[in-house]
């Protein structure tokens, strides 16, 4: 059957695997959509200002 080490291996490999996970769904769910929502709101600040400068002119 198995080891220990290799249930230890086993073990780490499942924790390295199931941490990549749960970062990547974290990262799906908070990060992405607040730098695309960021990205947005400067694009439209950006917007208005080259709208208030073409006024001005």
């Amino acid at each position: 059957m198995f080891e220990f080490d290799q249930y230890l291996g086993f073990l780490a490999f499942a924790a390295i695997l199931l941490t990549g996970f749960w970062l990547m769904i974290f990262l799906m769910t908070f990060v992405i959509p607040y730098w695309i929502g960021g990205s947005i709101i400067e694009a439209l600040k950006e917007k208005r200002e080259a709208k208030k400068a073409q006024r001005e002119e």
